[in-house]
């Protein structure tokens, strides 16, 4: 009888162990869902500071004047009356090329 007892509870121990390393819930699933865990957090970290960026780039257009001119001048290219504007264009390495070899 105590053998059988010895027997019973044996294996238990080993449902138990197999339960616990593979079964639903046990470690290795444990171990997933952490670092999905671990990668929501790091995405949720650079969603925010793009968000804070872009909430300070929206403050910074309600409020001044200057974001809009200097976002009107690099987008649009617009320029202020009287103002000149210029242009200065590099030669492109083909041009270069293209320069020595008539030397």
């Amino acid at each position: 009888m105590l053998r059988l007892l010895a027997l019973a509870l044996l294996g238990l121990l080993v449902f138990l162990q197999v339960k616990l390393w593979g079964g639903h819930g046990g470690r290795h699933e444990v171990r997933r869902l952490e670092q999905a865990v671990q990668a929501q957090q790091a995405e949720n970290e650079q969603l925010r500071r793009r968000n804070d960026a872009l909430a300070a780039e929206v403050e910074d257009l309600k409020e001044g004047e200057d974001a809009v001119e200097e976002r009107a001048r690099s987008e649009l290219g617009m320029i202020r009356p009287g103002e000149v504007f210029y242009r200065v264009v590099e030669p492109s390495a083909d041009v270069l090329d293209k320069g020595r070899e008539k030397r």
